[in-house]
């Protein structure tokens, strides 16, 4: 697994894209943590080191500098008067000063990359799932389990203890988990209009089946086809059931108790659903196109978005402008990879490991340190109101450019003036109330299986569109998929990957 992890990214991991998709509306509904970091597509990674020597110098020997490995976005045009305000608040609290390495989503990994195996000197650094295993096991991150007991323990007790077994590897922690949307929760946002006009029940919706009635009719009705979506479909018939581990075509049932991996297309509630997409296809509930289209119009009478329900008023409604309804698609459930899609961890080779943690703990807790990196510098980014709420500034040159998601919690920022009700305190609900994953914390070794798990990617990769758009049907599709699947060494992946489950600490 060591050395071989990286090339199985591209088809392994071809689930997790559409899992990451879904998870913030790839069917419809621009993406909310695209709009945050909508600037930083075109930006490079730019270095805030510059004149080091020299601020060093001016820098009090009690002071410790810390360098961040930072998923930034676009980079603010008043980085340094902001940097200033935030060191000397840092120095002031716990005696750091914090610099920052940029990266974007368009060069993230080959910065992140280029970080690790050249032994770049940094402190903490931004992560995901989808190399923090690999990471782990080849020695750049620091064992932190018991370092948040003296440096960090107030973050130790303000993260659910399920969110620490999320990412854990071998039974120890790695990383500082960005205790926010970090569980799944899947909606069906539709076009209020739509709603009235249709009289959909929302108190009886919470299935396809559920809604299979009312938009047959819409589709009989209405010019456009109701349900639009692009090749990626809707992976919350599998997903929202099953936790696949990083696995192709294999998962652990979410509300099932068991520690027991099974082949998911196979299942009967799995095809039934996919059979009702299929008959949506043909009814033309869904657009001819969705197997081979990359966009989806701005408006959609229908679409399913990962969130919270109140991103219906915040994002959803806004992303199409229109005023919609949000319907719960099945459970809250929570898994590594749910957990996993924002994390900081700390180098092994840091000089001052237990400050690192400090500087976490104090980014997560103190309000003051999250609403800068959050919004930016008070009285030009940003003011406060009265009530203590965020007001933006709303000249678009000096609007904070950094995402949210890459930095620290969502539930010690400051609410903004733009809504009247607190969402973050829906999102914390439905943390707590997730279903978790029977197979949280436990990470699977895929060394002993790669050729195997490559090649059933690949296979998948070949019928995942046509499959999860209803375009083709699943009765012929999931048995052939299947077929060459095992031909390919599924079932010896199956075994193997059992055992670890079996044997994991």
């Amino acid at each position: 697994m060591k050395k071989k992890w990286g090339k199985l990214l591209a088809a392994t991991l071809s689930t997790a894209m559409i899992l990451s998709m879904a998870a913030c509306g790839s069917n419809g509904g621009d993406k909310q943590q695209q709009q945050q970091t909508s600037s930083a597509k075109k930006s490079s990674v730019v270095s805030t080191t510059d004149n080091k020597e020299q601020k060093e110098a001016e820098t009090p020997q009690e002071i410790v500098n810390l360098k961040w490995v930072f998923l930034g976005g676009g980079v603010p045009t008043n980085l340094d008067a902001w940097k200033d305000e935030l060191n000397k608040y840092l120095a002031e609290k716990i005696g750091v000063n914090i610099d920052f390495e940029y990266g974007t989503w368009d060069n993230w990994g080959e910065k992140r990359n280029t970080s690790l195996n050249t032994g770049a000197d940094y402190d903490i650094m931004f992560t995901d799932s989808g190399s923090y295993v690999k990471n782990v096991h080849d020695g750049a991150f620091l064992d932190i389990t018991s370092l948040l007991d003296s440096d960090a323990p107030e973050l130790k007790s303000f993260i659910p203890e399920k969110f620490w077994d999320a990412v854990k590897v071998d039974g120890s922690v790695y990383a500082v988990p960005t205790y926010k949307d970090s569980s799944r929760s899947e909606y069906f946002v539709i076009d209020k209009d739509m709603v009235d006009k249709y009289k959909i029940d929302g108190s009886k919706v919470n299935s396809l089946k559920d809604l299979d009635p009312y938009v047959m009719e819409m589709a009989k009705n209405e010019s456009q086809a109701p349900f639009i979506m692009n090749k990626d479909g809707v992976s919350g018939l599998v997903d929202l059931r099953y936790d696949s581990m990083g696995l192709v075509g294999l998962g652990v049932k979410y509300d099932g108790g068991e520690k027991k991996l099974v082949p998911v297309y196979e299942q009967p509630e799995v095809m039934e659903d996919f059979k009702l997409l299929h008959k949506w296809y043909q009814n033309k509930v869904i657009n001819t196109d969705a197997a081979v289209a990359t966009e989806t119009p701005k408006y959609k009478a229908m679409f399913v978005a990962w969130g919270w329900k109140g991103a219906g008023k915040t994002v959803w409604g806004p992303g199409i402008g229109k005023e919609v309804e949000t319907f719960q698609w099945g459970k809250t459930v929570l898994s590594n990879s749910t957990v996993g899609g924002s994390m900081n961890c700390i180098s092994a080779n840091s000089k001052n490991p237990g400050k690192a943690l400090q500087f976490l703990q104090l980014l997560n807790l103190d309000t003051k340190v999250r609403d800068m990196f959050a919004y930016g510098l008070e009285g030009e980014n940003f003011t406060y109101t009265d009530d203590k709420k965020v007001h933006k500034a709303e000249d678009e040159t000096k609007r904070w450019p950094m995402p949210m998601y890459s930095q620290a919690t969502f539930f010690t920022v400051s609410q903004t003036d733009d809504v009247d009700f607190n969402q973050w305190d829906e999102v914390k609900e439905l943390n707590a109330n997730a279903v978790p994953s029977p197979v949280l914390g436990i990470n699977l070794d895929v060394s002993e299986f790669e050729n195997e798990l490559l090649n059933c990617g690949e296979i998948l990769n070949k019928y995942r569109s046509e499959l999860y758009t209803g375009t083709s049907d699943p009765e012929k599709v999931i048995p052939e998929m299947m077929k060459e699947m095992r031909e390919a060494g599924f079932d010896d992946m199956m075994q193997k990957a059992q055992e670890q489950i079996n044997t994991a600490k």
